[in-house]
């Protein structure tokens, strides 16, 4: 049986995607691949099953908290490591995330003769997902990390902490905070850091590329064609109508300088707009552009 794909890849997105984006991709490709759009067609049907079934996987914060809580299922029960799936190179891997050390607890490397820095624990990387508005207006907002720490009983669980974070306005789509001692706990020596990295929803038909926002603007292939204008509403909400020269294509972009996040730029990018089912007028005229070659 072939094994099935990665929902991150099937929605097309990172794993550091948060829901808004992972909805956007899901209502994209679905309304590409719906059975309605695509009668018969087998292959389309399958995909818009596959899309589904990631979206069901990825789809919230729960459920991809679950998927990364797999591999901690079992481990710190009372008094030890009891019921450790995936064997001893998994217990290996959770210990030395609380050593501070990549590749397990039994990969220590050699003694070096020189003064080594104190023991510390491992850092928790975490993110903190923010509306456009909330990042332009800054302020301090509420986050959860999960850590591994000690007990009485000399045992090791994970612990979910709640937390704030005060950010100034307009940070970067991206940046990231250190959060001193908010890490894994080290049986011998320090607690690690948690590092808060800021992940900003462009929100609807936006995305990032470098730092810019790109905003996807429909436009009718008669626009396109032969120019025109539509309307569009930039991030801050405000409206107003872009000219589309005449012979623009798919793809084709227009930069509106100090129109994006924090005083940058907007990319404002032309995309086909969809469209309904076609009446008699319509469609006797998209007979005849066939006819004339368009």
């Amino acid at each position: 049986m072939a094994s099935r794909r990665d929902p991150y890849q099937v929605l097309g997105v990172g794993q550091d995607a948060g829901d808004a984006e992972i909805r956007r991709a899901y209502r994209r490709l679905a309304r590409q691949f719906h059975p309605d759009r695509n009668k018969g067609d087998a292959a389309a049907e399958a995909r818009f099953k596959e899309v589904q079934a990631a979206y069901d996987a990825i789809g919230s914060a729960e459920a991809r908290e679950a998927q990364r809580r797999q591999s901690f299922t079992g481990f710190g029960g009372p008094g030890g490591f009891g019921g450790m799936p995936g064997g001893m190179g998994q217990f290996e891997d959770l210990i030395g995330q609380m050593f501070g050390q990549r590749g397990g607890a039994g990969r220590v490397p050699p003694r070096q003769p020189r003064a080594r820095a104190p023991p510390k624990g491992g850092d928790v990387t975490v993110h903190l997902d923010l509306t456009l508005a909330q990042a332009t207006e800054g302020g301090s907002f509420p986050f959860t990390v999960r850590r591994l720490r000690l007990t009485q009983s000399g045992g090791v669980e994970t612990k979910a902490a709640s937390l704030r974070m005060t950010l100034e306005p307009g940070r970067a789509h991206g940046s990231s905070k250190r959060l001193r001692g908010q890490g894994h706990e080290h049986p011998e020596g320090a607690t690690g850091d948690a590092i808060v990295r800021l992940r900003i929803d462009p929100g609807e038909d936006r995305r990032w590329e470098e730092g810019r926002l790109v905003q996807s603007v429909e436009v009718a292939y008669s626009t396109l064609v032969l120019g025109g204008k539509v309307e569009v509403t930039l991030p801050d909400g405000r409206t107003g109508r872009l000219k589309v020269p005449e012979g623009s294509m798919v793809g084709d972009r227009r930069r509106m300088p100090g129109q994006g996040y924090a005083g940058g730029d907007l990319d404002l990018e032309f995309e086909l707009a969809e469209h309904g089912p076609l009446d008699d007028d319509q469609a006797q005229a998209m007979a005849r552009l066939r006819e004339l070659g368009l």
